[in-house]
């Protein structure tokens, strides 16, 4: 899947082209606004990014978990070439290790909650002017079905593409009906 970002200052026309595009055979949860004005895109019927998306916890959590990972292998294979596990065995040794691998999780979560989501920060510009950014993931066999579409809204601009969810959570919030406009 790929992630195809437009921006506008038209939040009429964006609710036109979510439908217009819902009606075509895009589901709910491939399409995405993202807002400086929360408030002001809650009164039409789009699809927000979920407050918890537009920070870099999930990536910056994962990179700490990478980098504690990296702890933990240094850690055991320090102790293995040193020999201290034949006199204080592996138990505290895995346990540090284990520990630090958790810490560095938990750090690189917490720095990213103050951190906007790294695939967003190139539109921090188009977001502080007052517009609002349009995101789709979209199959290749849903190209088409955009390309048709975006010929109505002239006033959307495109902003290039980027990496999308994989197909499956996709699937998985249709199956759970967990997307819902207000």
């Amino acid at each position: 899947m790929l992630r195809h970002y437009f921006v506008s200052d038209d939040l009429d026309d964006l609710e036109v082209l979510e439908t217009e595009l819902e009606k075509a055979g895009v589901s709910t949860p491939q399409i995405h606004v993202l807002s400086a004005a929360d408030a002001e895109v809650a009164r039409y019927r789009l699809h927000e990014v979920q407050s918890f998306m537009t920070k870099d916890v999930v990536h910056l959590t994962t990179l700490g978990a990478g980098i504690g990972l990296c702890v933990f292998v240094l850690i055991i294979s320090l102790v293995y070439l040193s020999g201290w596990t034949e006199t204080v065995g592996w138990t505290p040794f895995v346990f540090l290790a284990i520990v630090l691998l958790g810490f560095c999780a938990w750090e690189g979560g917490l720095i990213g909650i103050h951190k906007p989501n790294h695939q967003f920060r190139r539109f921090e510009k188009a977001l502080s002017d007052g517009k609002h950014v349009f995101f789709v993931d979209l199959a290749p066999h849903q190209e088409a079905v955009l390309e048709k579409v975006l010929k109505a809204h002239p006033k959307v601009q495109r902003s290039g593409t980027g990496s999308a969810v994989p197909h499956w959570v996709i699937t998985l919030q249709e199956k759970l009906g967990t997307v819902r406009h207000t």
